[in-house]
């Protein structure tokens, strides 16, 4: 048997909402995705991206990122995070996890801050790592106290919730999505990024269009460029593909909480591995991470031989070269993102699984553990 790490699914829904931007019908794909998506996630506004790379990368102009302002983020994220950070020439600061949930220690974060309050020091991105096991309201406070912005990168944590309200509405200045997350791709490509104020909204939608301004005029060749932006529009065949998918996300992730189910009950005593301790009932489960105390690539690789496929999140980024190099950072400077590193695997979980195949990974898991000492 054979199960990749994720497998997308296109229903009716998206062939019909694709086909109507082929036939040229008259409908605003990417309005009406922007506006559904505001009123899922309970946010003001929404502004569609080519990518959930641009919709940050968008998040730093609106928030007039310069250079030499410092940015905060986890040590564990996708390159991206800092990435976006780097190209205004601005500096990403790397803070150790949690072991408990994988996220950014709040802890540390705060110690940090304490000790390091600078006008130059403008936001922290935080990275969901498949829901939002994390104290958001510490975090917003903490922020707020250093007069700071939180950006929230959820691109694993699409249709989260914390305490009953959605990723997207809460605890943050501005939030990220992305429709086709890493390892995860889907068919289209596309991001969003939400806000509940009004000026970064604004800032965002202008800098989206390359600064462009339009003043009422018949002739709609005629515009100025009021500041430098850049082209992060979304198509409109994303945007119709991506639109038919929104109706199915809280029963999505009501699927993938029934997988996590099977994985708990199953896993619970394997050898070897170790469960996340997510104690949230409402957890989406976007990712099901596990740890393997010992020889975590083998234990990979036995299982692709089964025919099982893994993912991991993520490498740490003072283990890659550019950000190892460039901020002189050692291998033992976050001691906990390294042990994390070195264990933990993430599990083939999306709606299209069948229980049959949840079982057969975790038949292989077991079979696997059953060779290792």
């Amino acid at each position: 048997m054979e199960i990749p790490f994720h497998k997308y699914v296109s229903e009716l829904a998206e062939h019909s909402n694709v086909s109507d931007v082929l036939d040229g019908e008259d409908i605003d794909q990417t309005g009406l995705l922007e506006e559904e998506f505001a009123a899922y996630v309970g946010s003001e506004y929404a502004l569609s991206t080519a990518s959930g790379t641009a919709s940050l990368h968008l998040a730093m102009l609106a928030l007039d990122l310069k250079r030499g302002d410092k940015v905060v983020c986890s040590v564990n994220t996708h390159p991206a995070v800092p990435e976006v950070v780097r190209h205004f020439d601005a500096e990403p600061l790397f803070i150790d996890i949690d072991e408990e949930n994988f996220h950014l220690d709040l802890d540390k974060l705060q110690a940090y801050l304490d000790e390091n309050a600078s006008k130059k020091l403008k936001a922290v991105i935080v990275t969901l790592l498949g829901g939002a096991n994390l104290d958001l309201p510490r975090l917003y406070k903490m922020a707020q106290e250093q007069d700071i912005k939180v950006v929230i990168d959820a691109s694993e944590a699409l249709g989260s919730s914390f305490e009953g309200e959605k990723i997207g509405s809460i605890y943050a200045d501005i939030t990220c999505f992305d429709f086709s997350p890493h390892l995860k791709e889907n068919v289209c490509s596309g991001g969003m990024l939400v806000t509940d104020e009004e000026e970064i909204y604004e800032r965002a939608r202008l800098l989206a269009n390359h600064g462009i301004k339009k003043e009422d005029n018949p002739l709609a060749y005629i515009y100025d460029v009021v500041d430098i932006g850049n082209d992060y529009r979304l198509s409109r065949l994303d945007a119709a593909y991506i639109r038919a998918g929104l109706k199915r996300i809280d029963a999505n992730i009501q699927r993938q909480q029934e997988i996590a189910a099977i994985y708990n009950e199953e896993l619970a005593d394997v050898d070897h591995v170790e469960l996340p301790k997510i104690d949230d009932i409402d957890f989406s489960y976007n990712l099901y991470m596990i740890k393997i105390d010992k020889n975590r690539d083998s234990f990979a690789l036995d299982m692709l031989k089964e025919g099982v496929h893994t993912g991991l999140h993520y490498i740490p980024l003072h283990l890659l070269s550019y950000y190892k190099s460039k901020y002189e950072l050692r291998v033992n400077d976050f001691p906990k993102a390294l042990r994390y590193y070195q264990q933990i695997l993430s599990l083939p979980i999306y709606p299209a699984m069948s229980d049959a195949e949840v079982r057969y990974v975790c038949d292989i898991i077991k079979k696997v553990a059953k060779t290792k000492v």
